[in-house]
C-alpha cells in the first residue's frame, strides 16, 4: 500500500497507514469520523485508484487524499514541485477531468457498460409522448471506455424498439459507467450469456 497524502486547508501530513491518517482526521474538529468514512479511506488506499481523492465535509469544504511513494513530507512535496502535476499543488482534478481520463485509456479487450438514458416512450391510450429514464447493460467488446460508450450508444440508435428522439447523457457524466473485464470474458459469464 502507497503512503498518504492528506490535506485540510492549510493543516496537511503525510500518513505511512490508513490508521495515522484517520488520527490524523480525528483531531480536526470539522472532520466527523464515522465507520462509513474509515471504510472509504481503507477502500481508497487498497484500490488501485492513482489520482487524488476528495471528501466532503460540508458543501464546498474538502479535504483531500493523495497516495504517494514518498517516505517523507519533504520528499512528497519536493515531487510535487519537480513536476510530477501539472496541477498547482492545492488543485485537485474535477470528477469529469479524472473520467474524461479514464474514458481515453486505451486497454483493448471486454467491458461492462451501464447507461441510464432518456427514452421516449408512448403513454397508453393517448398520442402523447414522454420520458422515461431506462437504464441498459451490456457487455462489449471495445478498445477503451469511449469506445465502449459509443459501441452501447451505437447499438440502442439501431434499435426499433428505441425511438430516435430518445436522449443519450455524456460518457463523462454520472449516468455512463464501465468496468474493463479482461482481454477474455470470464468462463462464467460466456455460459451465462450462450
Amino acid at each position: 500500500m502507497s503512503n498518504l497524502y492528506v490535506r485540510y486547508f492549510d493543516r496537511d501530513m503525510l500518513a505511512l497507514s490508513v490508521e495515522e491518517a484517520i488520527d490524523f482526521l480525528s483531531t480536526i474538529p470539522d472532520i466527523r469520523i464515522t465507520p462509513e468514512l474509515v471504510n472509504e479511506v481503507h477502500a481508497y488506499a487498497e484500490s488501485d485508484i492513482p489520482y487524488p481523492k476528495r471528501y466532503k465535509v460540508r458543501p464546498r469544504v474538502y479535504f483531500i487524499l493523495i497516495k504517494t511513494n514518498a517516505a517523507t513530507m519533504a520528499e512528497f512535496k519536493a515531487n510535487r514541485r519537480a513536476g510530477a502535476p501539472a496541477a498547482a499543488e492545492n488543485e485537485v482534478p474535477t470528477k469529469k477531468e479524472i473520467k474524461a481520463t479514464q474514458l481515453a485509456i486505451e486497454n483493448p479487450g471486454w467491458y461492462r457498460g451501464t447507461i441510464t438514458f432518456k427514452r421516449v416512450i408512448q403513454i397508453p391510450g393517448t398520442m402523447k409522448f414522454q420520458y422515461q429514464d431506462t437504464r441498459f447493460s451490456a457487455y462489449v467488446k471495445a478498445m477503451s471506455g469511449q469506445d465502449c460508450y459509443n459501441r452501447i450508444v451505437h447499438h440502442l440508435k439501431n434499435r426499433q424498439d428505441v425511438d430516435l428522439r430518445s436522449q443519450f447523457p455524456s460518457a463523462r457524466g454520472i449516468n455512463f459507467s464501465f468496468n474493463y473485464m479482461g482481454a477474455e470474458l470470464p468462463p462464467e459469464l460466456l455460459q451465462a450469456n450462450a
